[in-house]
């Protein structure tokens, strides 16, 4: 999913509560205000790149939660008037292309190993692929296609004796490229708007994020992660108006693991150091934007404890499944859940520490706005997100 907000129409909305002033914000004086977009695209693009090489403002952490709550360094554009930026999230395919590390090979599947992220035939090639998921009615009252029902879709009418079922609604070249048909929307926009940066809520790779084991060093990139990065990220958002543009980004639950804990969550924050403009130095921070007439504080969460639940309950929508994580699943060594036994726990004090540092630290702010990122929507926590919203805070962007 993605989205584009003006600041104009923010503006608006501070002043008459209404989201019909994005209309005035974008309306009459679009076709000149374009015209001035693009002389001065080359300029801002420029000023951007420099500011994301050397968004570094310190070094890679030694462990990957060190610098929560921490402030990154400001990013200044100096293009003034009418500024844009744009919002995705839940966008990462499945990199079937991939081998991971202790690959499950046939007829040898060890315990802890991993399976290739393949869904349906075709899926083990290059590129972003999908996982079909269960298909609803609008009031998830009804089941219309099961999972074996879509991936027979994709498999050309049948799977595992299940029939590619009317009730999926299957649309070849529109279900076997979401991702795709989505990004270039997405540059399109961008080569019109050239948006200033991108807030991302998360959900970075299907189906469980970096396909490894936490604990890698964060002073590096395995091969496991760059190829995931190119193969989804880096491959996918180029061109004009998107290319070095800042994406700052928030781990959803499928980046932790998805239905277990374990994956390369840590090297999701690790790549912040390897990329000209991903940010993302720890599961929360905050960091500054000024404009030459304007400012704005946007506050990064991980609303991820929504979908940490007790170890028997719910397994394909769990983060602490004793079903999906492997024996002896651990990330106590960087600091993350040390067991199945102890994750639920691990997950509700760590937004414990979220919100206590959200309270603090919205009031102080100065900018002129103040953006919330987080993965998980705000009907989860809304008094939580009420009480922000009362302390100053604008806008709230989720997944």
């Amino acid at each position: 999913h993605s989205s584009e907000p003006s600041v104009k129409a923010l503006r608006g909305l501070r002043q008459n509560s209404s989201l019909e002033n994005k209309s005035t914000a974008t309306g009459n004086d679009t076709l000149k205000d374009e015209h001035r977009y693009q002389q001065g695209f080359n300029q801002s693009q420029l000023v951007l790149q420099e500011l994301s090489q050397t968004s570094a403002s310190y070094g890679p952490p030694i462990k990957p939660l060190e610098y929560s709550g921490s402030e990154w360094q400001k990013l200044t554009v100096s293009r003034s008037g009418e500024a844009h930026f744009f919002a995705i999230g839940d966008w990462g395919g499945m990199d079937g292309a991939l081998h991971p590390p202790n690959e499950c090979m046939p007829h040898d599947a060890k315990p802890g190993c991993r399976p290739r992220v393949i869904a349906y035939s075709g899926g083990e090639t290059p590129g972003p692929h999908v996982f079909p998921r269960t298909r609803w009615n609008k009031q998830h009252s009804e089941l219309l296609c099961s999972h074996d029902e879509f991936v027979a879709c994709f498999d050309g009418g049948d799977h595992d004796g299940a029939k590619c079922s009317p009730g999926c609604g299957f649309v070849q070249g529109v279900d076997t490229q979401p991702q795709i048909l989505v990004a270039n929307a997405f540059k399109a926009r961008a080569a019109m708007k050239n948006p200033d940066f991108i807030l991302n809520v998360g959900d970075n790779f299907y189906w469980g994020g970096i396909e490894e084991n936490c604990g890698s060093s964060m002073s590096g990139i395995t091969s496991t992660t760059r190829h995931q990065f190119d193969s989804i990220f880096e491959g996918i958002y180029q061109g004009a108006g998107l290319s070095n543009k800042p994406w700052i980004s928030v781990l959803g639950n499928h980046d932790w693991g998805g239905r277990q804990f374990n994956n390369g969550w840590d090297q999701q924050i690790a790549y912040t150091w390897a990329s000209n403009r991903w940010i993302m130095p720890a599961p929360y921070y905050s960091m500054r934007v000024d404009y030459p007439d304007f400012s704005i504080d946007i506050f990064a969460l991980d609303s991820n404890a929504m979908d940490a639940h007790t170890p028997a309950e719910d397994p394909e929508h769990n983060l602490c499944s004793e079903k999906h994580n492997p024996p002896g699943a651990t990330c106590a060594a960087v600091g993350g859940p040390a067991s199945v036994a102890s994750c639920q726990g691990w997950f509700a004090q760590f937004w414990a520490k979220n919100k206590a540092w959200a309270i603090e630290k919205v009031p102080q702010s100065k900018a002129d706005w103040q953006i919330g990122l987080t993965h998980f929507p705000c009907g989860h926590e809304s008094g939580f997100y009420a009480q922000l919203h009362g302390m100053g805070m604008d806008l709230l962007v989720t997944g």
